[in-house]
């Protein structure tokens, strides 16, 4: 009997989950389904840059898991776009893993959002919250104030 899949942590999930080419109709399209976890892997390692030791960690999986994963994944997405496919993002074995800060002592960590853990795990505050993400070329601009 085999082994259940180990859980992959994944901090991004998608509102749009479907991608076809334009001017084709869509009862014409086959589609190539793409999971959660494989489109984790393409943003960690294609969008953010990071090495694949890095992505796996950040996973939770071991590096060689996280190659096959970031293999199928590109393969799945050069055939839609080679065969003019569509892409449906769903499924998966996967657990939504967010970014909390402390306000406290600004300790940074991943927490699953099912766990149950109250306190930032190095000062023990209970003042924390999600991460908030910097988006754009600039993290602050000159008005703002330290």
């Amino acid at each position: 009997m085999a082994r259940p899949p180990k859980w992959r942590h994944v901090e991004f999930i998608p509102d749009i989950t479907y991608f076809k080419p334009a001017g084709v109709p869509l009862r014409q399209l086959d589609e190539v389904v793409l999971t959660v976890e494989e489109l984790e892997a393409l943003r960690l390692k294609d969008l953010e840059g990071l090495e694949q030791e890095p992505c796996a960690e950040r996973m939770n999986i071991s590096r060689p898991t996280f190659v096959r994963i970031i293999n199928s994944a590109r393969m799945k997405v050069a055939e839609a776009l080679v065969k003019g496919k569509a892409i449906k993002i769903e499924g998966g074995t996967y657990q939504f893993v967010g970014p909390l800060k402390c306000w406290d002592c600004g300790n940074e960590w991943r927490q699953a959002q099912d766990e149950t853990n109250k306190e930032c795990p190095r000062c023990h505050s209970t003042k924390w919250g999600p991460k908030r993400r910097q988006w754009g070329r600039f993290r602050r601009h000159n008005w703002q104030q330290d």
